[in-house]
């Protein structure tokens, strides 16, 4: 019996919870919280790797260092290590990256005008989350992520500010709504302390006067005409607390924001298409169009199917024509030529002008130093 209590496999004792965290091993200098309690990890943003706070402090402190886990080659800096939120580096991992990128697409729903455009957007946000985190194609993803940041910069800070105007606005007003529970539990304070004195004071009087030698009667009918009037008199505070109440409420919810889609504008509708690009053939003065024109190469042309079949119009033909023809009976030719010589003297005459300043100024200079001789023209003729 011995033997088989002996050989008998013995039941595995399984440690709770709490004592996981006491696993923890500095990778650097192999310290445990086992050993000691108030060992303190710190991880980096850069590569998620956990060391011990006096391996950072020893390591990291004369300035940037790689990181001392084989096969990471990134570059950490001290005031990047933080404290680890989750136990799991992943999700820490996971919960960074999110933030990074939520900080950057911060666009709200009220600013798409249609919820299929709303949803590829949240959709186009997580494809970029999931790449990053799962490292899919990470060069592509961060030139798609700092392509739209560059792109969306003046729309990220006003979003940005605009969510922490709303949650000031919104914390200041679960503070007016936590003060005005608390008015409202010490005005039922109050008003349940006043009862209780004025009970007290009602069976005073009412001992007083029977022991004063009154009628039981009339001292109880006294008693239930002031406990009437009372009641009454909380009927109608009650019904002033519900009232402020509702004001409160009323006023309050002018803070509230009811967010949604945008407003959709009324689209303009779309103009006609024009063949001709804005050229009309309105208010001939010269011609005037006919319905039919008794010539060879019209008739056949509006006689043939197959022509017709295309989306040829012998009229657009008929009308093109004649206004090709017609076009110059507007334009006088010596007109324009008078008009365009008239210029041409002007601009002449104008650059004799200035050419003839020159001289006379250049004449008045060497005049006055002395170097220029009266020169006598004589008419041949």
């Amino acid at each position: 019996m011995s033997r088989q209590a002996q050989s008998r496999p013995q039941p595995t004792t399984r440690r709770p919870a709490d004592s996981e965290g006491q696993d923890e091993i500095c990778p650097v200098c192999k310290s445990s919280r086992y050993l000691t309690p108030t060992l303190r990890f710190l991880i980096n943003p850069e590569c998620y790797h956990k060391f011990c706070e006096s391996c950072v402090d020893r390591i990291f402190s004369h300035g940037p260092a790689p990181c001392p886990i084989p096969g990471c080659h990134k570059t950490l800096r001290k005031h990047k290590f933080r404290t680890p939120t989750f136990s799991d580096l992943q999700v820490e991992r996971e919960v960074d990256i999110r933030k990074k990128v939520g900080a950057v697409f911060n666009r709200r729903e009220e600013e798409f005008e249609d919820l299929r455009a709303y949803n590829d957007y949240l959709n186009e946000v997580e494809d970029i989350t999931f790449n990053l985190i799962n490292k899919l194609e990470v060069e592509e993803t961060e030139k798609r992520f700092k392509a739209y940041q560059r792109a969306h910069e003046r729309e990220i800070t006003e979003n940005a500010s605009l969510a922490e105007q709303e949650r000031a606005s919104f914390a200041a007003l679960q503070k007016e709504e936590r003060e005005q529970a608390r008015s409202r539990r010490e005005a039922a304070r109050r008003e349940d302390a006043e009862e209780k004195r004025q009970l007290e004071e009602n069976r005073r009087d009412v001992l007083n006067r029977l022991a004063s030698g009154q009628d039981a009667e009339s001292v109880a009918k006294a008693g239930q005409q002031v406990h009437l009037k009372k009641r009454m008199d909380r009927a109608a505070a009650a019904e002033r607390q519900r009232q402020l109440q509702a004001a409160s409420a009323s006023n309050g919810s002018g803070n509230v924001v009811i967010k949604g889609l945008r407003a959709k504008q009324k689209q303009e509708p779309e103009a006609s298409v024009d063949p001709f690009g804005g050229l009309s053939f309105e208010g001939r003065k010269y011609y005037a169009l006919q319905d039919d024109y008794v010539w060879a190469g019209v008739q056949e042309t509006k006689a043939d199917v197959l022509i017709g079949a295309g989306g040829y119009d012998v009229g657009a033909f008929t009308g093109r024509a004649l206004c090709e023809a017609f076009a110059g009976l507007g334009v006088f030719v010596g007109d324009e030529m008078d008009e365009r010589d008239r210029e041409k003297m002007g601009k002449e005459n104008d650059e004799m002008a200035t050419k003839g300043a020159e001289v006379a100024a250049t004449k008045g200079g060497n005049a006055a130093k002395g170097k220029v001789k009266d020169v006598k023209m004589e008419d041949p003729f």
